[in-house]
């Protein structure tokens, strides 16, 4: 007798809610009964639950569009100066000090600023295919730049003409039933976010593409306008999310969103998406922003204590409150989102909470899912266009072809610039090294990173790095009194370790390299405030300060006297640090450019699976290079504790941004497999003069620092598109071929 058998393939996973969601909610629960019990005054009350729930509705507007886009396999680190940018411009379009327009304008404008940004975003990425993290990190920047010169640091209100608009305003209020509003839209956004990724095309569409980009695309799903989509979906809910604050707090201050894409990110990982794309859950996101935010009200409201003070002899009891000193949260933040990164491969994907609740009730447990490593690669080098033609080139063509070419020719065209503008400046020789001093600590971070870059990593972290390696030589020589070389030594220990740390992260665990060193970003930027409890420090030794004098002030301090003549003449303008830059260049640029390890640098970023089939121990040298970065940024932290003679927790901000930039402009690709040290400083010559010509003073007239910093982030974007479309595609040749041959362009792209 023949049995007709049949194999079951059990339920389909749950899309709306599932078992991670409700441990998320126990933890919760436990979470905040655990605030009530270290601080009953705050966290025993009603007000402080519906505060949370209040702030954790922002939070979580903005984590329902973030999750449309990590389950795309994308990233949108932009969403937290979104926040802020559209924030302050509601602020401008609406303060009566400013524009003074009503408030009906003011919305339609500020929405549209929002969908543009999400608009830009998308195409960046889709379009023009620049990387997630690189086109939204310069959105960052460059929106973080508009908001500080849009409030010129100074917060904005309106409170007084808010009054006369109760309808938009109330939003921000409590209502009738003794609930904030916003919890209400909230609850809305995420009811229709978690039903369209659930239970609409919208939400195949995402899963698939996030899944498998191309096997969407073979389906025939619009896998471009899928990603553009939830760009836009993100920058609204950004924008709503900035509406509502605008509403609560009737002005806006420069600090708005600072930090929030660190929140965002963290709350949708925690909230069970993979940042492999594919999955990912609103109502799980809302949870997880519910977690961090709680997490966050934890630790900055503190907990009662009692102190002794001593009045007149007697010991008298004085209750207060412990609150963790600055920079801790911002430390702990960017540990949540590396830890919560890690438990996707650890936790979600082995299923270890369904596995357990198996074992516990008898039955077999569910299959784990797809295992792999959690590093995203990204497009390999499509050939090396530029080299073939610099090997084939003669004379003058053999220069013009290489890759690094361009930044050699813009730092002279420059530099020239410069002369014609303002001479009486510019050919003055103290004035030209006062620049160079401006160079040397960008030139020697961006000589690590070239090696980082080149192995077709990122380090998002190194401007931190050189705050941690300045933080904490300034904490020895002010707080412990230590010796210089003790200072530097500790230093460059606090800095190196933050390189390791981003190295075993990267390639132990096998996180990708721009979440791994994001995290970093926070924390080593919250450590070096943390040292110094937020304060700017002054007034150490002067044999410190040697690292950063110029050479004859060396010589002086060592009472030795050069005569007159050309010689003490360059001695009085060159310093020691423009000395050490230069031979730190030197040996990296030989190490890269003529031994095996640089040779496997780049093999390692050319194409790491050929390069590990070739035998290259690729992981030795991607952790190599991530170490060496940070010893470059620690050693420009080093000085510029020594060269400015204090220490400002503020020390290094924007220099990741400036470094990325000096690289690609000096020629290395963005997905890894070439870069020269050669190039990386000519590049950073070129992004040093900008700065330079930008801030000169020419008839009166002088860019604010503000918009310098958005300026070189869309130098950034240029460089990168360069990169992409010229040096890799190039789309030049093609073209030049077509017309050539009369034939219709084919669409040609990096993958």
């Amino acid at each position: 007798m023949a049995l007709n058998t049949t194999t079951s393939l059990g339920r389909a996973p749950p899309q709306l809610v599932g078992g991670w969601e409700a441990g998320l909610l126990v933890f919760l629960v436990l979470l905040y009964f655990g605030g009530a019990i270290v601080n009953p005054a705050f966290f025993g009350s009603t007000e402080a639950l519906h505060a949370l729930l209040r702030d954790t509705s922002r939070v979580g507007i903005i984590a329902v569009g973030m999750t449309f886009v990590i389950a795309n396999k994308d990233l949108d680190l932009s969403v937290g100066s979104t926040y802020g940018l559209v924030a302050v411009v509601f602020a401008r379009l609406y303060a009566p000090n400013f524009l003074d327009f009503n408030v009906i304008t003011s919305v339609i404008l500020s929405v549209l600023l929002g969908t543009v940004i999400g608009l830009v975003n998308g195409l960046l990425v889709t379009i023009l295919k620049v990387p997630a993290f690189i086109a939204t990190l310069t959105m960052l920047f460059i929106g973080r730049g508009f908001v500080l010169a849009l409030t010129h640091g100074q917060a904005i209100y309106y409170s007084d003409k808010a009054k006369g608009q109760p309808l938009f305003f109330h939003l921000g209020e409590t209502n009738v039933l003794g609930f904030n509003n916003q919890i209400a839209i909230f609850f809305f956004i995420a009811i229709v976010g978690a039903y369209v990724l659930a239970k609409t095309r919208w939400g195949y569409e995402t899963f698939a593409t996030g899944g498998n980009e191309q096997a969407a695309a073979y389906a025939g799903i619009r896998t471009r306008w899928v990603r553009i989509r939830a760009y836009l979906l993100s920058s609204l809910c950004a924008t709503i999310a900035a509406l509502l604050s605008a509403a609560q707090d009737k002005g806006v201050t420069p600090l708005y969103g600072v930090s929030w894409e660190l929140t965002i990110i963290a709350s949708v990982i925690i909230g069970g998406a993979s940042i492999l794309g594919g999955r990912g859950r609103v109502f799980g996101s809302c949870l997880g922003a519910a977690v961090v935010v709680l997490i966050d009200k934890v630790l900055r409201e503190g907990w009662p204590i009692t102190r002794i003070v001593v009045v007149d002899g007697e010991n008298i009891s004085v209750g207060a409150k412990f609150t963790l000193p600055a920079g801790a949260v911002l430390v702990f933040l960017g540990l949540l989102l590396v830890v919560a990164v890690l438990m996707e491969p650890i936790l979600i994907r082995r299923q270890v909470a369904a596995r357990l609740w198996a074992w516990l009730r008898g039955r077999p447990s569910p299959p784990a899912y797809e295992m792999g490593g959690v590093a995203l690669e990204g497009v390999q080098t499509k050939g090396a266009m530029a080299t073939d033609t610099a090997l084939s080139a003669t004379g003058l063509g053999k220069f013009l072809a290489r890759r690094d070419a361009l930044a050699i020719i813009l730092t002279a065209v420059l530099w020239l610039t410069g002369l014609a503008l303002r001479p009486d400046y510019w050919w003055n020789l103290p004035n030209t090294f006062a620049i160079l001093l401006n160079y040397t600590e960008l030139a020697l971070i961006t000589v690590g990173l070239t090696y980082v870059i080149a192995a077709g990593d990122i380090d998002l972290s190194v401007g931190a790095v050189l705050a941690l390696a300045g933080s904490t030589a300034a904490y020895f020589l002010k707080v412990l009194g230590a010796d210089p070389l003790t200072a530097v030594a500790m230093g460059l220990l606090a800095g190196t370790t933050a390189g390791v740390v981003n190295a075993v992260v990267t390639v132990g665990f096998k996180l990708p390299a721009f979440i791994a060193t994001l995290g970093m970003f926070y924390i080593a930027r919250g450590l070096a405030a943390w040292f110094v409890a937020g304060q700017q420090l002054t007034g150490w030794p002067e044999g410190y300060n040697l690292f950063g004098r110029k050479v004859n002030d060396v010589l002086l301090h060592f009472e030795f006297s050069l005569p007159s003549g050309m010689i003490r003449t360059v001695a009085e303008v060159v310093s020691v640090q423009t000395i050490w830059m230069f031979f730190v260049a030197v040996i990296a640029g030989i190490v890269l450019a003529y031994t095996p390890f640089g040779l496997k640098v780049r093999a390692a970023g050319g194409n790491v699976r050929a390069a590990a089939y070739a035998g290259i121990n690729t992981d030795r040298v991607r952790f190599v290079s991530l170490v060496l970065a940070a010893l470059c940024a620690s050693m420009a932290g080093i000085i510029n504790v020594a060269y400015f003679r204090s220490f400002n927790p503020v020390a290094g901000q924007f220099r990741e941004l400036d470094a990325i930039a000096s690289v690609i402009i000096g020629g290395a690709s963005i997905f890894g497999g070439y870069g020269t040290v050669i190039g990386a400083l000519a590049g950073a010559a070129v992004i040093t003069l900008v700065r330079a010509l930008l801030q000169l003073n020419v008839q009166g007239f002088s860019m604010p620092q503000h918009w310098i910093n958005v300026f070189i982030g869309i130098i950034l974007i240029v460089a990168v598109l360069i990169d992409i479309w010229v040096r890799q595609t190039n789309i030049f040749g093609i073209l030049r071929t077509r017309i050539a041959r009369g034939a219709p362009i084919r669409d040609s792209s990096n993958g």
